[in-house]
Parts: C-alpha cells; sequence; structure tokens
C-alpha cells in the first residue's frame, strides 16, 4: 500500500476528516463575476442543488467547466473510494460564504448518535447495528479561502463519527469556545474532506475577507439523502440515480480495473 495513502486512511479513520493540499485557480473569479447578493446571515449559501432548498438543476455547475472538474478531481476521487468503494454518486452540492462578525452555526451530523434519524437520548447508550449508514455519506469541501483558528470555518468535535452517545448539551450549544471543539484550518485552494456522520458545524466568522466553500456531497450509490438530484451542465455516472453497487451502478474505476486483471491462464484444452 503507498505510505501515503495508508496514512490518509489512518488518519481519516481516527478523525473523521482529513485535509488535502491542492490548488485552484479562476473559481473566485467566476463567482464574483455571478455578483451574488448579498448573504443572508440565517442561511448563507448560494449555488444549491438538491440540497437544503430542495432544488433539482445544476446549480453551481452551471458556471463554467472548473466547476464541472472538482466533483471528479483525482484527489478527490482517490479518497472517496477509499472511503465508499467503487460505486458513489454526487448527491448534492452548496456553496457558502460568510461575513466578518457572522455568528457559529449549529454543530450537527446527518449520519451517527447525534443525527436527527438517531434513535438515542442524549447520554444514552445505544448498539450499532449492520443497517446504520454512519460512514456512507462523504463532503468534499474545497476552501476558496483561508479558514482556521482565529478566522473561523469549518468545525468539528475530531472522532465523534465513532461515538455511541449524542453530543452533551453544554458543547452542543456553545461549541465556538469548547476545548473540545477543532476549528479547522485548511488554506485556500485546499480540499478538506469529512464523514457526516461526524459532528460538525461552523465557527464565528472573524476573517477580514469573505469566507467561501464549494460542498460537494457523495454517497454509496444505493443510498440517497433526499427525493432531488443533481443535473449537470452534460451527465455523468456521478449523477446517476440510485443503483445497487456492481449489479445498476457500475464501478467508476471499471476501466482501472480492467487494466489491473491478471489474463486468465489456460491449460491445454
Amino acid at each position: 500500500m503507498n505510505a501515503d495513502f495508508e496514512e490518509q486512511q489512518y488518519l481519516f479513520d481516527l478523525n473523521g476528516y482529513l485535509v488535502i493540499a491542492d490548488e485552484l485557480a479562476e473559481l473566485n473569479a467566476i463567482i464574483d463575476a455571478q455578483e451574488l447578493p448579498p448573504p443572508p446571515e440565517n442561511f448563507p449559501r448560494f449555488g444549491s442543488a438538491a440540497g437544503a432548498i430542495r432544488k433539482t438543476g445544476p446549480g453551481f455547475l452551471q458556471w463554467g467547466e472548473p466547476f464541472v472538474r472538482l466533483m471528479d478531481h483525482p484527489v478527490l476521487m482517490s479518497t472517496l473510494r477509499m472511503r465508499l468503494g467503487d460505486c458513489f454518486r454526487l448527491e448534492r452540492l452548496y456553496g457558502i460564504y460568510m461575513q466578518k462578525g457572522w455568528p457559529a452555526g449549529k454543530l450537527h451530523a446527518d449520519y451517527g448518535a447525534t443525527a436527527r434519524n438517531a434513535a438515542s437520548a442524549p447520554g444514552q447508550f445505544y448498539p450499532l447495528r449492520d443497517n446504520r449508514m454512519l460512514s456512507g455519506f462523504i463532503t468534499g469541501t474545497w476552501n476558496l479561502t483561508d479558514t482556521g483558528p482565529g478566522i473561523g470555518g469549518f468545525c468539528v468535535v475530531p472522532g465523534s463519527h465513532k461515538s455511541s452517545f449524542r453530543i452533551p448539551k453544554r458543547i452542543h450549544e456553545a461549541h465556538q469556545d469548547s476545548p473540545w471543539v477543532k476549528i479547522v484550518e485548511a488554506p485556500a485552494g485546499s480540499l478538506t474532506l469529512f464523514t457526516e456522520a461526524l459532528t460538525h458545524g461552523t465557527a464565528r466568522w472573524e476573517g477580514d475577507y469573505e469566507r467561501r466553500t464549494l460542498l460537494y456531497k457523495y454517497c454509496v450509490s444505493n443510498m440517497s439523502w433526499g427525493m432531488t438530484r443533481v443535473t449537470p451542465p452534460r451527465q455523468r455516472q456521478l449523477l446517476e440515480g440510485p443503483g445497487d453497487p456492481m449489479t445498476h451502478f457500475p464501478s467508476l474505476f471499471s476501466e482501472e480495473l480492467a487494466e489491473a486483471r491478471i489474463p486468465e491462464q489456460r491449460g491445454p484444452a
């Protein structure tokens, strides 16, 4: 196993998130050209598709090829394969923009003990069952501006994706200053990946510039978060409807797998 890959796999499993350095160009200029209205403080999102506004469409993918390329960026795809296997879909997407002085967003998780669909009460243990999709939903967040301690942005409770207990009320309601919550340092141009079972949220924005992030959310191919769909300027397998892995949804890496197969050795007839 590649040493870098082995380290990334270990750290992702340990913490529930991973920051990978990369380079982005053009994206901020394209967003500027959209002349977006000032972000509403209670819902600072832009370019949504199949997300919180329950809308089918391309979202910010319609703004140009640089946004389309990010949805199957090689760095992103290799990590998604590590966590979701060979068959997964782009389920929803949206951007976040914030201005200086904006308050923190609530901690939450879409899966796991803290999720709304969990049966556990605060502080109550529950056994993990095979039908719980604790790792079936991964978000790739492209950071277009610096984030981190003293600035704000994405924050997490490291390792909480493995917890069998709901987050305590005192941490949940005052997470900005809790020693158990980490504001993730992620420079402009980096990619942050995290499992939606991880308890995560937004720290108040203290940067002198506008926060900008692009979120691409992926799930295993036979799973769906909602009824609406992302529709791209051109079709790709990543945006197909749900289907059973390998049976109704082929591997996204089928060409690579085919090249890796060893030809069958046949003996004399």
